[in-house]
């Protein structure tokens, strides 16, 4: 599967549209449906989709359940797989270069007022340092032509940087958008050791189509998935520049920092290339954030109880809060799955753990199970002075929050007939 196969289906918007808040407007006014731009005013020949990569799509797409997706990520995760190299000439990504790079001419959103400018979103980087390889997403602000300004959290591709920098060095990198969804998903995923993303994704790509990963060079010796709908040869230089600001996943505006410059040599793309263009705080985002998540979360609880599923939640902006669905044997079992997914993802503020019987999704199923299965001084674990994310905006100066976990199972061995709905 490639990008453009989980694109099919998309509503075609052939009106013409700008990059600059029009196609947000245009997904806010559909309902956010996926959707799919074939005619945009600033970059002619290219095509944007949006709000495609979802949950259910996803699972549609690789002919899984929910559960069983989160359980084969997790597989992935420790079972990487080794991708394989092809030539140009069977990559379509080589259709187009543009030696001279223009930015501005790829139809890169600016979706908020409140923005820096345009930015990508959804486009991951593919960096290679040091004997290592990192692959994730960090955002792009374009400062012209030929250079962005990406924010680098505290994660692995920073450390890379870091280190180059005291060597006075550049990271040479390749700026993806639009592989394979098995390569986004990895590319979200967090470790707390580095961990080559690619082999996950391979590992990924294996099991649900059971194909190996192909894998094609640049010119600059940094490799990407052969069937992107862009590869982009640029550096991460020793610069530094203005990043910012940007509406985060919470829907809160983040501020102004110095930010790494990265300067851009390259670009290939497909022909017609489709490129994927993130809302920030939109369905998509809560996916990328949520799903690869969800793994750790279940696999932690599983240590202690049978769990079945687990969904990060749109109002905890796919990060903060989540669902839980288990089996409960034993009195106390709902507590003990609150503490592991708390202790599966250390950002999280909110746990809710529910029966086999709630869709973990349902927001209103969920509130439900509360008010017919939980009592606030019985079923609550309240926990303080713990380490908070940096995207609460509430948390403590020191950065720690409390945490909140609600068990609204219905206790093991009672009759379950008073607890159950007909809806």
């Amino acid at each position: 599967m490639g990008f453009r196969d989980l694109v099919e289906g998309s509503r075609v918007v052939g009106n013409p549209v700008s990059v600059n808040f029009e196609m947000r407007e245009e997904s806010v006014s559909s309902g956010n449906e996926p959707l799919l731009f074939t005619d945009i005013i600033e970059a002619q020949g290219h095509n944007v989709a949006m709000n495609i990569l979802t949950r259910h799509r996803l699972c549609e797409a690789f002919e899984v359940e929910p559960g069983e997706l989160i359980d084969i990520l997790s597989w992935a995760m420790e079972n990487p797989a080794e991708p394989i190299l092809v030539e140009q000439s069977a990559s379509p990504v080589f259709e187009n270069t543009m030696h001279e790079t223009d930015l501005l001419s790829l139809p890169i959103p600016w979706h908020y007022q409140e923005d820096g400018g345009r930015y990508q979103s959804a486009s991951i980087i593919i960096a290679q340092y040091g004997g290592l390889r990192n692959t994730s997403f960090h955002r792009q602000l374009v400062k012209s032509h030929d250079s962005t300004c990406v924010r680098l959290v505290p994660r692995h591709l920073r450390t890379m940087v870091n280190e180059a920098q005291e060597n006075k060095d550049e990271v040479p990198i390749a700026v993806v958008n639009g592989p394979d969804p098995v390569v986004l998903l990895a590319a979200a995923m967090s470790f707390d050791e580095p961990l080559d993303e690619l082999r996950v994704a391979a590992a990924l790509h294996e099991r649900l189509y059971g194909t190996q990963l192909e894998l094609v060079e640049l010119a600059n010796g940094v490799v990407v998935p052969a069937n992107v709908e862009y590869a982009m040869e640029a550096r991460i230089t020793t610069s530094s520049g203005e990043e910012g600001p940007y509406v985060d996943i919470t829907g809160t505006v983040d501020e102004i920092r110095l930010e790494p410059v990265i300067e851009y040599d390259a670009i290939h793309h497909r022909n017609e290339a489709i490129f994927h263009a993130l809302i920030p705080a939109g369905v998509e985002h809560m996916t990328l954030m949520g799903m690869p998540r969800a793994p750790t979360i279940k696999t932690a609880v599983s240590e202690v109880v049978t769990c079945t599923d687990v969904f990060l939640t749109d109002g905890g902006s796919g990060s903060l809060s989540s669902v839980v669905q288990i089996i409960p044997e034993e009195i106390g079992d709902g507590m003990k799955a609150i503490r592991a997914a708390l202790d599966g993802h250390k950002s999280m503020k909110q746990v809710i753990v529910v029966d086999k019987d709630i869709d973990v999704t349902n927001s209103s199923r969920v509130e439900w199970a509360l008010m017919t299965r939980w009592q606030p001084d019985r079923d609550t674990l309240i926990l303080s002075n713990q380490k908070g994310s940096s995207l609460d905006p509430s948390r403590s100066p020191d950065g720690t929050t409390s945490k909140i976990g609600m068990d609204a199972t219905i206790e093991p061995g009672i009759d379950r007939s008073p607890f159950e709905s007909v809806l």
